[in-house]
């Protein structure tokens, strides 16, 4: 079938509803509404109030109640309406949802997933665009997914929802309607913390994830009328990382180019170039090169073309790299 990343999302959670009647879905405006993007559509009327709920806007709240429900048996969905509101329930996230199965010595696990759409590309202000996500990927026992399609979306969120440990997935705004995709209407998992990778190429490496994939994707095209072959890896999980995906196709090309929109200082795409340099120095030709967003706030729409990476600055980077 034909769909959009968020009808496949839509799809993912009706489909486990419908096979494990522990899992429950609360967040602000999930219910009557089908959420602020439609990913709940239809799920208040199918499964009603008990299963599908509203909340107020108190993410703390929210998450620490899932906390509850978890240790008791249940499958706790939670919606964060926009990543920029996540920042409420960090404490929970940080301190009780990712330590629950240490922290009881595994009597207790966190069957939690905790669903936010995150990124700029959509003309939104600032709380409603950030991409801080590696703030939670140094948070041992919470894993950090993001897709960049359709089909991969409904699979690792069922990959998520069938997990006994807590899973934090981001769901790019800017993909949610940007194409559509053949997805498959059984149920189907795509396995966490495992990378893909999407194009092949001979020259160098693009790491990148989330709705950076489709700007990697025409910067490559346009890297090969050039001559230059990109291959690209999509991470899928961002914590913990499938740092062999990475490694591998490093040492075959002897290039790497790492691509997010979150701020460069402090991003993900460090810890990915600190990796590469301690496990495949030897097979780099270049050094590491990093396509960000600049270190500032979200700015407001007008400006957003220009804060948000684009595939004119990676093809720019991407020759930088073939000079070496």
């Amino acid at each position: 079938m034909i769909m959009t990343m968020v009808q496949a999302i839509a799809q993912a959670l009706a489909g486990e509803m419908a096979r494990d009647d522990r899992i429950v879905v609360f967040g602000e405006d999930v219910g009557r509404d089908g959420g602020v993007f439609r990913a709940t559509d239809g799920l208040y009327d199918r499964f009603g109030p008990e299963r599908v709920m509203d909340t107020p806007l108190a993410e703390s709240a929210a998450v620490g109640a899932a906390i509850g429900m978890a240790a008791l048996g249940l499958r706790p969905v939670v919606e964060i309406q926009f990543m920029g509101f996540i920042y409420p329930a960090f404490n929970q996230i940080v301190s009780h949802v990712a330590r629950l199965r240490n922290r009881t010595r595994g009597r207790f696990t966190a069957p939690v997933v905790i669903r936010t759409p995150y990124g700029a590309g959509v003309g939104a202000l600032e709380h409603h665009s950030e991409s801080t996500e590696a703030l939670f990927c140094q948070i041992p026992g919470l894993t950090v997914v993001v897709p960049s399609s359709a089909s991969d979306a409904k699979g690792l969120l069922t990959a998520a929802l069938r997990g006994d440990d807590p899973v934090l997935f981001l769901e790019p705004t800017r993909l949610y309607r940007a194409e559509k995709q053949e997805v498959s209407e059984e149920p189907y998992e795509v396995p966490l913390r495992r990378a893909a990778v999407v194009r092949e190429g001979r020259d160098l490496t693009i790491v990148a994830w989330g709705a950076m994939i489709p700007v990697a994707r025409e910067a490559a095209a346009a890297a090969e009328a050039e001559g230059f072959g990109a291959e690209i890896v999509d991470l899928r999980t961002l914590s913990p990382m499938d740092r062999e995906t990475v490694l591998a196709s490093v040492r075959k090309t002897g290039r790497a180019l790492i691509l997010h929109e979150a701020p460069k200082t402090g991003g993900l795409g460090a810890e990915i170039a600190a990796t590469i340099g301690e496990r495949a120095l030897l097979s780099l030709n270049a050094p590491v090169l990093r396509v960000t967003a600049p270190d500032i706030t979200v700015p407001l729409a007008k400006s957003e073309d220009l804060y948000y990476p684009n595939a004119e600055r990676v093809l720019r980077s991407v020759r930088k790299l073939m000079e070496y």
